[in-house]
């Protein structure tokens, strides 16, 4: 996703990176040693729009900073997993280092956003 094409609404940004990393995996043949890696990388990735999806539908702020908090942890172990993948895998490099730099940015994203969640709980 080129930089002008990028979304603000997280929940977007969230499913838009999932499906590219699903793409990503589809695209490969990889060995029985490496599938623990990928479905790792599959389970991670997924599950940070799965979580911002579910914390955007509860009921509260801090149910919210909850999924919102789960999902930077799995931002932060898709970064890892992507990390590993490129430099042990037969993989284009720069695809995975644009899905990496995706990965961190929505880290970046979520982590303002439960900072901002916290700070507004206590006023």
């Amino acid at each position: 996703m080129s930089d002008s094409n990028k979304t603000y609404d997280i929940k977007i940004r969230c499913y838009e990176f999932s499906k590219s990393v699903v793409l990503f995996i589809n695209r490969y043949e990889f060995k029985r040693i490496h599938y623990p890696i990928i479905d790792q990388l599959l389970r991670s990735a997924t599950s940070i729009g799965a979580n911002v999806i579910e914390g955007k539908s509860g009921n509260s702020k801090k149910n919210l900073i909850s999924f919102f908090s789960i999902a930077l942890r799995s931002a932060n172990e898709t970064k890892y997993w992507l990390c590993l993948i490129r430099d042990t895998l037969e993989v284009d490099k720069k695809e995975t280092n644009q899905l990496i730099t995706e990965a961190d940015e929505i880290s970046k994203i979520l982590g303002r956003s439960i900072i901002t969640l916290k700070q507004n709980i206590k006023e």
